[in-house]
């Protein structure tokens, strides 16, 4: 059982920055990072591969960054030029399966991924 700890949410004016933070207990083959919002279905942000392809919704592009540490087991979220729309709950997602998702697509989708955190809240308001 893998376990994920975020950090790094909080509070932030429009147009601000936040980096989020997620610690895997092993190394795992792909990580993602997912967002609600309440009242709002659980939506895939960003993911990545082991070797570091990504992939992003496309109302995050240019603006947030994920990347990985495989030394430290952990993925981070760069968040730029923040919105009041990306106001919410940010999960992190890891699996370990031997078979990744083939297209690049899939590590935005909730099934992909058996390891899930508790969730840090992002909020962006003035």
């Amino acid at each position: 059982q893998v376990q994920l700890v975020e950090s790094g949410g909080g509070s932030v004016e429009p147009g601000g920055s936040l980096r989020l933070s997620c610690a895997a207990s092993e190394y795992t083959k792909y990580m993602g990072w997912f967002r609600q919002a309440p009242g709002r279905e659980r939506e895939g942000v960003a993911g990545i591969y082991s070797g570091g392809r990504d992939s992003y919704v496309e109302s995050v592009e240019g603006r947030f960054t994920i990347s990985r540490d495989n030394a430290k087991n952990t993925v981070y979220l760069q968040m730029n030029s923040l919105r009041p729309e990306d106001t919410a709950m940010y999960y992190c997602a890891a699996d370990t399966s031997s078979t990744p998702p083939f297209r690049s697509s899939g590590l935005l989708l909730p099934s992909t991924y058996r390891y899930w955190g508790q969730g840090t809240q992002v909020t962006v308001s003035s």
